[in-house]
């Protein structure tokens, strides 16, 4: 699996260089600033970007621009953003085309390697990976917007956490339900955003961006 890496902190950079090595991908380039990212995307068509979103040369959203302008050029282009930032505009953006894998952590949020890179596979395999405190801050900004408003309580819980990327058994077991009723709350979820049934898991991913973007 190869990899476009964008960060503009050396020792970071590395850092992650060599751990995602280390667990089989392939860094097809590792650059430190917005132009040079998006070169990298255009001419190597990564099978997921692992993007800042600050970086030189003005360091406020050129991580997420890069990124967002690849995908108009490369639909479907994988991307995960790994910042210490909730860009709420530009990332909003960056969901709301709904193809492609798509992911937010923030970085003094990442304690595990192993959990990390299982968010770089599920984002390459065209899934969601998002930090809770990234959904939160993303949905502040849209609690009185439809089709928020048709939500329940617990149905914007339990969106939230498949915004994270858990299984019906993790929300379970998080939530201290059956799975039963998280399946339920779910069916409840992709109805109200008008999403036809349908065994395909990317209607998961659907409906977070669908909810994120309302």
């Amino acid at each position: 699996m190869r990899i476009v890496l964008a960060e503009d902190l050396f020792l970071l950079r590395e850092g992650l260089v060599r751990l995602l090595t280390a667990h089989g991908f392939e860094i097809a380039a590792a650059v430190d600033n917005g132009p040079a990212l998006l070169d990298a995307l255009i001419e190597h068509r990564p099978d997921v970007a692992l993007v800042d979103v600050r970086l030189p040369p003005t360091f406020t959203d050129e991580g997420l621009r890069a990124a967002i302008e690849a995908r108009t050029r490369i639909p479907g282009l994988p991307v995960l953003v790994l910042s210490q930032y909730v860009e709420q505009l530009y990332a909003r953006e960056l969901l709301a085309d709904g193809s492609g894998g798509v992911g937010y952590l923030l970085k003094d949020r990442v304690f595990d390697s192993r959990q990390f890179i299982d968010c770089v596979r599920r984002v390459a395999a065209g899934g969601s990976a998002m930090d809770p405190d990234v959904v939160a801050k993303l949905l502040a900004g849209n609690a009185s917007d439809e089709p928020l408003a048709r939500l329940t309580v617990r149905e914007r819980e339990v969106l939230a956490l498949v915004a994270e990327g858990r299984s019906n058994a993790a929300i379970a077991a998080r939530l201290g339900v059956s799975e039963k009723v998280v399946t339920k709350h779910t069916s409840n979820v992709f109805g109200k955003l008008d999403l036809a049934p349908s065994d395909d898991d990317n209607r998961r991913v659907l409906a977070v961006l669908a909810y994120l973007n309302s």
